[in-house]
């Protein structure tokens, strides 16, 4: 009996220390630092520009672009060899091997207000863009 009660109190201790060490806001999927899901849509010479990294995902899994205007993903990838180092959209029948590092633009003509969803060549990394 003192014995489980001893591996508790160690257990809560463990748990309690291991708190204070733990980075509260990692993720697998989510970006290390704000600026990632702030300003990866961009107009450049009148062509809108979309940018997601791919690895290990596709960050941020979510973007927000203009409807109408000429559209340009740019996946960025850095080391990639997992499934994210292909990608596809199927309702625009797009579907491309991505280099493990390196950047690739995919055009997306000029969308109307919808959303646009995509994954890694497995599905198990997916990703939208939703055009307003």
């Amino acid at each position: 009996m003192k014995s489980n009660i001893t591996a508790i109190i160690i257990g809560i201790i463990i748990i309690g220390i291991s708190y204070f060490f733990v980075d509260k806001n990692f993720s697998y999927f989510a970006p290390q630092t704000a600026n990632e899901y702030i300003n990866n849509v961009r107009v450049v010479d009148g062509k809108q520009i979309i940018e997601i990294k791919a690895k290990g995902g596709f960050l941020p899994r979510e973007s927000v672009a203009k409807a109408g205007i000429t559209t340009v993903l740019r996946l960025n990838t850095n080391g990639t060899f997992d499934c994210s180092s292909s990608v596809r959209i199927p309702s625009m029948n797009i579907s491309k091997v991505l280099p493990s590092t390196g950047t690739t633009d995919i055009d997306l003509g000029s969308p109307n207000v919808t959303t646009l969803h995509g994954s890694c060549g497995m599905g198990m990394y997916p990703f939208e863009i939703k055009f307003q």
